[in-house]
């Protein structure tokens, strides 16, 4: 086992995945620490702008083998159950994390990477190196990613300022058998939140919903809050009644903070959603993680050949092109989802929106990107 990698990455999720890949592919000693084992599902909207295809075609992960569905319209419906559609600018696929990320899993292994199951108890950074231990052994590296998810004991002990702070958000998630247009991914407003549907793998139905934890606990289960709530939207009422569950109960988690992030604690590159979370609503999550995961990983493959020649540079090139590539999105994102509490506003926005589908079109670009090369 290798306890001095090159690179060590805390968190096996997609862009931790995505990371080991490409830097096992440059030839780069890395060892991941994930604390769950692989398959295994998650919460999670599950659909994916193609804009990130180049680039996992290039890092050898065809997802195509995996049947993903094709998804080239996208809808949104208001509280009132006014609707407006029109058609993505590049199209997305859906694809389940219980699917996509055993099949990195299996494909970082396939380039040598040493994948551990383990859980991280401590960082820490001294004499220009990193300890990271767990509850079984200690490792040492010259640099770390943290891609451990969207919290974690580790943000507690780097005293990451959002880790303070109470969030109002909590996400639901399942997986249903029914009658679903395949090509179609859909953003439905109910009071409090909204909800994410769209097709994966084997026509299964992904229904993934964010929302108000105040306004959810005045209920007493997730069925009440569900038809109480949610239905109040006919459009998602029409989903879920027409649709058979496949889990026993829905997976939850809370504590969802969509507050500002720095790329960079305590010199750990920060990719994913550690770095960053956009708001579901914006359906681009997925792709970011893994284009944040090429950032890093282009960059660290730098450093180590030489081309850039310190920590100080790798660490302030990896912040500004976090930025250059992430910060507009989120904070639109952010912008978006605040605006979509209002319903008069959500209303008229629709209204518009079914009016003029070029407005559509245009705001989802605010929260996508171009297609992503490599050099």
């Amino acid at each position: 086992m290798e306890k001095n990698p090159d690179v060590l990455i805390i968190g096996g999720g997609l862009a931790g995945l995505a990371s080991a890949i490409h830097l096992s592919r440059a030839g780069l000693k890395v060892t991941l620490l994930e604390k769950n084992n692989y398959p295994k599902h998650k919460v999670c909207g599950e659909y994916i702008s193609n804009e990130i295809l180049p680039y996992l075609n290039w890092l050898g992960a065809d997802v195509s083998v995996l049947d993903p569905s094709k998804i080239t319209n996208f809808e949104f419906t208001a509280q009132n159950g006014k609707s407006a559609e029109t058609k993505l600018p590049l199209g997305g696929f859906g694809i389940s994390r219980y699917a996509l990320d055993h099949f990195l899993f299996e494909n970082a292994i396939k380039n040598g990477c040493i994948i551990i199951n383990e859980n991280v108890t401590d960082v820490s950074f001294e004499n220009d190196a990193f300890t990271v231990e767990t509850s079984e052994q200690s490792f040492s590296a010259k640099i770390v990613l943290g891609a451990y998810g969207k919290r974690s004991n580790i943000d507690q002990q780097l005293a990451r300022e959002f880790i303070g702070k109470k969030s109002p958000w909590l996400a639901v998630k399942g997986h249903y058998y029914g009658d679903f247009n395949p090509n179609l991914v859909a953003i439905h407003n109910f009071d409090g939140g909204y909800c994410g549907v769209s097709t994966i793998e084997n026509n299964i139905i992904n229904i993934c919903y964010l929302a108000d934890y105040e306004t959810f606990k005045n209920y007493k289960n997730i069925e009440d809050y569900q038809k109480e709530v949610l239905y109040k939207n006919k459009n998602l009422k029409a989903v879920f009644e027409n649709s058979t569950p496949l889990f026993d109960k829905p997976l939850t988690i809370s504590q969802i903070s969509f507050d500002k992030k720095l790329p960079v604690e305590n010199h750990i590159l920060m990719i994913g959603d550690t770095a960053g979370l956009n708001h579901p609503m914006c359906g681009n999550g997925m792709a970011m993680a893994i284009h944040s995961a090429k950032i890093a990983s282009e960059l660290i493959t730098d450093f180590y050949n030489g081309n850039i020649v310190s920590r100080d540079a790798l660490e302030k090139k990896y912040a500004r092109e976090w930025k250059k590539q992430f910060h507009k999105r989120l904070f639109f994102g952010r912008i978006l989802a605040k605006a979509l509490t209002h319903k008069k506003l959500t209303s008229f926005i629709t209204i518009i929106a079914a009016s003029f589908p070029s407005l559509l079109s245009t705001i989802i670009k605010q929260t996508h990107g171009n297609p992503v090369t490599t050099n």
